[in-house]
């Protein structure tokens, strides 16, 4: 009795430990996917703040004047009025002339400052007594110089900075304020430090010696005595030229500058510059900045935000990929920085952009409606720098959707230049369209927007190296790079024909199926192709072991069928070894990891079940690692892998044997839930199967027996033998 109760409360202990560890694990579960829904909330509000904060930086709040005009050049835009008064300024060269005019009355002022000759000739008589005394003949030298010193500075004495600005500006009179009386004094008689010492060596070489003099250091007793008045001066420069009317004319609010086509003119070149001056000048206040500023956050978030918007309700596996989403935000601010740059510094024209070139490279990595819907929000937010967006976003839009239709997939050069030459054709050819709509005289047409439009199709060639850099940076894989891994010269898969032929050949059958079947689906035929070559490279590692290499001897016979099934499991993950080796892309490694999903080898486990019926099994030796297919290509590969397999085996290829192969392999996969999460449709799989049996009949089709040439000579001679005897 007392063992019973220790065994029932050692159970009780267990289940109740279970019970425990399970509902740990389970709030380990959900611990770690509320840190990483956190950690992705966090990065998707961390991209979105930094995509509008950097847009809006560059984007132009400066008032730019964003048109484009020459004088005797037809004016390209529409109808342009004033919206506000505005004065019509006078052409800078007039101006300049008429201030060179009025400047020769002008005289700057200069303070007169006593105080400077009271220390110059006080130094003169302390240092005659001292050192001086010494050098000179007699007291008439010391005489001599204080009297030509005061002289000097009766005159006056400016620095060389003051006396330079005077000769560059002309200055021909200056006036001099003393004890609140200014004079008028010519500028040529006054002394620089240097002439003034030149003048007291040469006043009197007669009398006094210029050598004495010399030694006598007497540019230390000159000082400029007058002090440039800057504030008084500018005041009456101020005041002077305030006398020049710098306008010649004044522009209403309403009336017409100019329409499209007409000549720029002299007279409207310089109302267009005014126009240009005062619409800086309105906008350079500090609130209408911060108007702008506002406005401008307020745009790019709310697109910004639809845009999120629209990937998490229609494009979730984007959104939740940190790639997918990185391309698409630098993309978006690679093209708008571009855009606000060129207009804030008026550099070439924006028509020359080759936005065509983001549609084309988000449908080559993702697809179209993304495309479309990130080239929009794009050419918007671009718009918004430009002072006639319409014609930008009509021109625009028009082309991306010839991009995106003209170029589905990438696989060769050629199709990257058929695509430009058609996108400057629907450049062209739309433009030329609305010129036609607003002029009636051909001789107006714009030319050069017609050459900004083959330039932009010349740029847009470089799409096709930037797709090499983008699959670097942002773990994509184009259809270029697949095309290139199909090419059966690879090292690899021509490794795989020769260590492996059977399973060559199998992959290529494989490969034939799939993509014919993803094509019937909609599904990428390029990428299950590629990836139906590499799914089964891991079987290089131990050829011998799978059937198809088999020339006679089973190694299989010396293993247990665990042994086996292990030998048989590896090959898939000494496969994405091989393929991390040879830096095989992410989309190739799923195929090799999901060909099996998380199938048995039914042959083994069959085997060893029946050999030991009361034996338990110990499931995971004989399943594959796994995961199941998650795509639409992913499960076509599966598909096509194992029925290309088992009709190798068929005793006989009817089209009855061929159809239930088919149906029995694929729905088994069904029944075991290998597409239980996988995008791909029942209908889908109908088609995928009628795909296979329509392939699989064509390479299995009873051929005719050849009649043979029937010798008549032969035929004669055994004839006759046979009547002979």
């Amino acid at each position: 009795m007392f063992v019973l109760v220790l065994m029932v409360k050692k159970s009780v202990l267990i289940v109740f430990f279970c019970i425990f560890r399970q509902n740990l694990n389970k709030m380990n579960k959900l611990r770690n996917k509320k840190r990483s829904t956190y950690k992705d909330l966090i990065f998707k509000a961390l991209i979105f703040l930094a995509t509008v904060a950097v847009i809006v930086y560059f984007l132009p709040r400066s008032g730019k004047f964003n048109y484009q005009f020459d004088i005797n050049k037809p004016w390209k835009y529409g109808l342009l009025t004033a919206s506000f008064d505005f004065p019509i300024y006078k052409d800078e060269a007039l101006v300049k002339q008429e201030q060179d005019s009025i400047m020769r009355f002008y005289q700057p002022y200069f303070i007169y400052n006593q105080r400077m000759e009271q220390k110059a000739l006080s130094k003169l008589k302390s240092d005659y007594q001292g050192r001086l005394k010494s050098k000179m003949l007699s007291v008439y030298y010391y005489q001599h110089i204080n009297t030509v010193l005061k002289g000097i500075y009766k005159r006056g004495v400016v620095s060389s900075a003051d006396m330079g600005n005077l000769k560059k500006d002309n200055i021909q009179t200056v006036m001099i304020t003393e004890k609140k009386m200014a004079n008028s004094k010519p500028s040529a008689e006054l002394f620089t430090i240097k002439t003034a010492y030149e003048y007291l060596l040469k006043a009197d070489t007669i009398h006094f010696n210029k050598e004495i003099l010399r030694q006598c250091d007497l540019d230390n007793y000159i000082i400029p005595n007058l002090v440039f008045d800057r504030k008084k001066s500018e005041s009456v420069k101020t005041e002077l030229l305030g006398t020049i009317s710098w306008a010649t004319g004044l522009v209403q609010s309403g009336q017409k500058i100019i329409d499209r086509g007409e000549i720029v003119n002299d007279r409207t070149f310089h109302i267009l510059e005014s126009l240009q001056k005062e619409s800086i000048k309105r906008n350079a206040s500090v609130n209408q900045q911060r108007f702008i500023l506002l406005g401008q956050v307020l745009f790019v978030s709310i697109l910004m935000f639809c845009f999120m918007l629209f990937l998490d309700l229609f494009r979730k596996d984007y959104y939740q990929q940190k790639g997918g989403l990185s391309l698409l935000f630098t993309l978006t601010i690679f093209f708008s920085v571009i855009t606000a740059f060129m207009v804030k510094y008026n550099f070439f024209s924006v028509y020359m952009v080759p936005y065509a070139m983001l549609p084309i490279i988000i449908r080559i990595f993702l697809d179209s409606r993304t495309a479309f819907m990130t080239h929009t929000l794009t050419i918007l937010i671009c718009s918004i720098t430009l002072r006639y967006p319409y014609e930008f976003i009509l021109l625009q839009l028009t082309a991306g959707i010839i991009a995106i239709f003209s170029l589905r997939e990438l696989s060769q050069r050629s199709q990257l230049f058929r695509s430009a030459f058609l996108i400057v054709l629907g450049y062209a050819l739309l433009n030329f369209s609305m010129e036609l709509i607003h002029e009636t005289d051909l001789s107006k047409l714009n030319l050069s927007m017609y050459v900004n439009f083959m330039i932009n199709g010349i740029l847009l060639l470089f799409a096709y190296p930037l797709l090499f850099m983008f699959e670097k940076i942002f773990g994509f894989t184009s259809n270029v790079t697949l095309v290139e891994l199909s090419n059966i010269n690879n090292p690899l898969l021509r490794k795989l024909s020769e260590v492996a032929p059977g399973t060559f050949q199998h992959s290529m059958q494989v490969a034939n199926l799939a993509a014919e079947a993803a094509i019937r689906v909609g599904g990428k035929s390029q990428l299950v192709r590629t990836g139906a070559l590499y799914h089964d490279i891991g079987k290089m590692e131990n050829p011998a072991f799978f059937t198809e290499n088999q020339s006679g001897v089973n190694p299989h016979k010396s293993l247990s069928y665990e042994q086996s099934a292990q030998v048989v499991i590896h090959h898939v993950t000494d496969g994405l070894k091989l393929a991390e080796k040879h830096n095989l892309p992410k989309v190739i490694k799923d195929f090799i990891r999901t060909h099996h999903g998380l199938s048995k080898t039914k042959y083994f486990y069959v085997s060893f079940k029946n050999e030991n019926p009361d034996k338990e099994v110990n499931e995971e030796v004989f399943t594959y690692p796994g995961p199941n297919p998650f795509s639409k290509e992913t499960a076509i590969l599966m598909m096509a892998d194992s029925v290309e397999a088992a009709s190798r085996s068929l005793p006989e290829y009817t089209e009855e044997s061929i159809s239930n192969l088919v149906e029995k392999i694929i729905d088994s996969q069904i029944a075991d839930g290998c597409f239980k999460y996988c995008p791909i449709t029942f209908r889908d799989i109908a088609t995928v199967k009628i795909v296979f049996k329509e392939k699989l009949r064509t390479i299995y089709h009873t051929r005719i027996r050849y009649p043979e040439l029937i010798n008549r000579n032969e035929e004669n001679n055994k004839l006759n033998a046979v009547q002979n005897n």
